[in-house]
């Protein structure tokens, strides 16, 4: 029986591949499309992720601990055209959702903008007054 079926077609396997002549042949990156998976909730489970995701709350400083950066950021103005080299912690607020993360950014003060009430890093980094919880650095041993 086997024999029979393989003898049914065998003209047809030496044929060549038929290429049609109305429809030029689809490129490769679509024919690989056709065979990926669906996804019928597209960003579910990047949404799933996010919720998964943990922020952590703001501190509040007490007093001695604002007294303590007031009077850091005081030393730090004073010595600002030597650019003193810091490592700041600050809460950057999550863009997503409620709460964020504690940051420390390492590296020369360029600028203490009071206007604008902003610490500028030497690499370009931008620290708001308001969030700042710790620095620390060589400038304040004396302290």
């Amino acid at each position: 029986m086997r024999d029979q079926k393989v003898s049914d077609y065998e003209d047809m396997i030496n044929l060549p591949r038929h290429i049609s002549k109305g429809h030029p042949p689809m490129p490769i990156m679509e024919r690989a499309a056709q065979f990926s998976p669906f996804a019928a909730l597209t960003g579910y489970e990047d949404a799933i992720k996010e919720t998964g995701r943990l922020t952590d709350e703001r501190a509040e400083l007490d007093e001695d601990e604002k007294t303590v950066l007031d009077k850091k950021l005081r030393i730090l103005k004073e010595l600002e055209r030597e650019q003193p080299e810091v490592a700041i912690t600050y809460f950057k607020p999550d863009a997503y959702k409620a709460g964020g993360a504690y940051v420390t950014a390492k590296g020369s003060v360029k600028k203490i903008d009071v206007y604008e009430g902003v610490i500028r890093m030497q690499d370009g980094t931008s620290i708001p007054v308001e969030d700042l919880t710790e620095i620390d650095g060589e400038v304040f041993f004396a302290l």
